[in-house]
């Protein structure tokens, strides 16, 4: 029997309910900005539609959310030197910290967001990345997932005719010893259905059917981040909540004031009511130009002026009305002021006060909600980049994923993982108060001077231990042989008195 699906949810080894991916897609289509026409009558009772004029806060939220959260400046790292060199290698050629702070926002906006290393054919790991629409869990429970299929779709040409192609990686255990990946392709004309399954070699030539670990993976090879805060949609689900999920009815009215207001503005351009017979163009006779019965009387490139019927009494009118500017710009912040609430954001993070240019101290104390937000988020992206970093090293040490079979490192997965990152708080910290006090425990011995360069200066080791030479170098009070007994040839504290 050829095996069907109308949707990846119809799978019986799924277990999410399409509902939630449902939920999904219409937070998608808030993020992308693809949202319904604006219907209405115009003044001859003709029925109109116009795109609507948006403000696009889902993409804005998610974006200042994920920049705070994650950025080009976080930092990985392992206790053992050799995974820790891997590791980084790994993470410079995927440029980790660039991709994870994009993909991170579709996952604030959409949820969740998921990835798995895998290996190339010039056998580089490398890491693939999965929206919430393409992640489905197949074992789970609310705090973890085990098991996982993950969808990628792709279009051809067949007989003039688009067909659409689904690859579904299944991620399975059988057993606590034996990991499975089993590979599954679908074909289908219609871009609403998975479709009938059909052979890997269609347009995957040499991918494997099925491959089976047995007493070697110990971790599932991939990672799920999910968004924090309960799953009020449904309870049993381990998928996280958007932006948009409790936000949806505020973002609408955000949408629609705003629409209203640029529709406004639009209709109230300035429009000059004028006899008919002022704007009646002139016969050209011959060769002429203008009639001089009729000369123009307007600059031809105005647009202000409209022709009105009426009888002589008729004179010139301006008919532009005033625009609620101040009424409109009430409302849109009063919205905005909800979905800051709603979101977790500080009074004041969308809409504007007025107010002057603040210092970082104030910036700290007036964003303790958006703080407090991002608090949350960094422990789920810990959980996230733990599971990652597992997977990754995981893949490393296995031989069958390489063609020379062999492993490129050795590691243990039963062990703990000592994975520590360092995440740059940004506006969060007052540079100049964190220079103040750390210049304050050199001063009383508590800090090291090197310790103090790198991290208020952005030094190498190499660099700091150079400044604290030359600067000692430079007391005449002190030897070059006293230098060297109390601080030793590299300017590392001996402890020697």
């Amino acid at each position: 029997m050829i095996k069907s699906l109308n949707q990846i949810t119809d799978d019986d080894r799924v277990a999410i309910k399409q509902t939630e991916y449902n939920r999904i897609q219409l937070a998608k289509k808030y993020y992308r900005d693809d949202l319904p026409l604006v219907h209405y009558r115009n003044s001859y009772g003709v029925k109109r539609h116009r795109k609507m004029n948006t403000l696009n806060v889902t993409k804005l939220a998610s974006k200042r959310l994920a920049s705070i959260i994650f950025n080009e400046q976080c930092e990985l790292s392992l206790d053992d030197p050799q995974l820790n060199k891997l590791l980084a290698g790994i993470i410079d050629a995927n440029h980790f910290n660039l991709q994870f702070e994009q993909h991170l926002e579709t996952g604030i906006a959409l949820g969740g967001l998921a990835a798995r290393p895998y290996v190339d054919d010039q056998d580089n790991i490398r890491i693939a990345w999965a929206n919430a629409t393409q992640f489905y869990p197949l074992r789970t429970n609310t705090d973890n997932i085990s098991e996982c299929v993950f969808a990628s779709r792709s279009t051809r040409v067949e007989n003039k005719q688009t067909v659409y192609y689904t690859l579904l990686e299944f991620h399975q255990w059988n057993g606590p010893e034996t990991y499975i990946i089993t590979n599954e392709l679908y074909r289908s004309t219609d871009s609403e259905v998975v479709g009938n399954q059909v052979s890997l070699s269609r347009i995957y030539p040499g991918m494997q059917e099925t491959i089976t670990f047995h007493d070697v993976i110990k971790k599932p090879l991939f990672a799920y981040f999910r968004t924090p805060g309960a799953n009020n949609r449904d309870l049993d689900s381990p998928l996280g909540m958007g932006i948009v999920d409790n936000s949806k009815n505020v973002i609408d009215a955000i949408n629609r004031t705003h629409d209203e207001f640029v529709h406004e503005i639009r209709m109230g351009k300035r429009r000059i009511a004028v006899p008919a017979e002022m704007l009646r163009p002139g016969t050209v006779y011959g060769h002429n130009t203008a009639d001089e019965s009729h000369p123009l009387r307007f600059d031809p490139d105005m647009d202000v002026y409209e022709a009105f019927y009426g009888d002589e009494s008729m004179t010139i009118t301006d008919l532009t009305s005033d625009i609620r500017t101040a009424s409109y710009k009430e409302a849109i912040d009063y919205f905005l002021r909800e979905f800051e609430e709603q979101t977790g954001f500080s009074a004041g993070t969308f809409s504007f006060d007025g107010q002057s240019v603040k210092t970082a101290t104030e910036v700290v104390s007036e964003n303790s909600t958006t703080y407090q937000t991002r608090s949350s988020y960094l422990t789920q992206v810990e959980l996230f980049l733990n599971q990652l970093v597992t997977a990754i090293l995981e893949v490393a040490s296995t031989p069958e994923f390489f063609s020379d079979n062999k492993a490129r490192c050795q590691f243990d997965a039963d062990n703990e993982l000592k994975l520590s990152v360092h995440f740059d708080d940004g506006v969060f910290i007052d540079k100049d108060k964190q220079k103040a006090d750390e210049l304050a425990l050199v001063s009383a011995g508590i800090m090291p001077k090197k310790q103090y360069l790198i991290r208020n200066f952005g030094l190498s080791e190499d660099e700091a231990s150079q400044w604290v030479q030359e600067s000692l170098q430079e007391q005449p009070e002190y030897s070059s042989n006293a230098q060297e007994e109390t601080y030793g040839p590299d300017g590392e504290d001996t402890g020697a008195e």
